[in-house]
């Protein structure tokens, strides 16, 4: 059995706002990332880019992901997010067409100098911790991210995620634990592991790959929060109940959607959620009459009413189970 590690909510766009993270972390999550979040908005102020590193008292640490290639930018939001930051974590892992095209996220992996310069301008302005997020290189020559992790070492970045995949990957193949596991030996600083872990069987399996020092988990808990409960539960790392009250996937859905409501009603005004019709796909996605029910999903433009939508076809799940 492996020992327990941190467990991380990967920094997803249109998936981790606030209502989301604060979810996973009542479910088990250790820590929890914001979406990630342009420098260039961060830096002019646009009021949508900042609405994405809302925090509140429950999520703790608190820790805004930011991409950038300009170092202006990036220094300058930094110096902006650290009053209210405890850690500010740099992407260099996002294979987003739109984010690579302006030499951002993990296009940058083909130019070590200026991910270190970076990374070096934004710790010498920053009075909290700085950790990185990045791939395992471009895809379109040697990967880059050992001889990048241990410059960053030397710079001194307290913590490196690394996902198992190259840009070019994008999220198609395996993830490589190996070269992770590479990393993490030649580097003293924690290294997380990303990539592939979507269950216990999973989690276990890339710990013993790679000896990391704890697991971000990305598409693995999309619509699926309790993910970090049963990972715990699995390998003997908790003995504590689920909120939810008994293993029952249906129950267990519903609480979650339900809580997901309560929460956005808390810290949403007028309970706009944005990713609101989103989430209902997610959390429904693989249950039985689930396709039938999102089609009616299509023309509800009232958040209320989809959310009790929603409800209520889990509770006939809840029921028939």
């Amino acid at each position: 059995m492996v020992k327990a590690v941190p467990l991380f909510l990967a920094p997803m766009a249109g998936v981790t706002d606030l209502a989301y993270r604060l979810l996973a972390k009542e479910c088990g999550a250790d820590i929890t990332v914001t979406e990630f979040t342009a420098a260039s908005g961060l830096s002019r102020l646009a009021s949508h880019s900042w609405m994405k590193v809302e925090s509140d008292p429950r999520e703790k640490p608190f820790i805004p992901q930011i991409f950038g290639g300009n170092i202006d930018e990036m220094v300058a939001t930094v110096e902006m997010l650290q009053e209210r930051a405890d850690i500010i974590d740099i992407n260099f892992g996002c294979p987003a067409p739109k984010v690579c095209r302006n030499d951002a996220g993990a296009a940058l992996l083909r130019e070590p100098d200026r991910v270190v310069d970076i990374v070096r301008q934004c710790i010498a302005a920053a009075d909290v911790p700085i950790t990185v997020k990045m791939r395992l290189g471009t895809g379109g020559g040697p990967n880059t991210a050992l001889e990048i992790c241990q410059r960053l070492e030397a710079e001194g970045v307290a913590r490196i995620c690394v996902h198992g995949r190259t840009l070019r990957q994008r999220y198609s193949g395996e993830a490589d634990w190996t070269q992770i596991r590479e990393i993490v030996e030649s580097v003293d600083i924690p290294v997380i592991a990303n990539g592939d872990v979507i269950d216990a069987a999973s989690a276990e399996a890339c710990l013993q790959a790679t000896k990391a020092g704890g697991l971000m988990i990305g598409r693995g808990a999309i619509g699926r929060p309790t993910i970090f409960y049963e990972i715990k539960r699995d390998l003997g790392w908790t003995k504590q109940a689920p909120p939810w009250g008994e293993d029952n996937t249906a129950v267990a859905r519903l609480w979650c959607w339900n809580r997901y409501l309560e929460l956005s009603s808390e810290l949403y005004e007028d309970d706009m959620c944005k990713n609101l019709k989103r989430h209902a796909v997610s959390f429904t996605k693989g249950l039985p009459g689930a396709s039938k029910m999102r089609v009616s999903l299509h023309g509800i433009s009232d958040q209320k009413e989809l959310g009790s939508r929603v409800a209520e076809y889990l509770e006939n799940l809840v029921e028939s189970s």
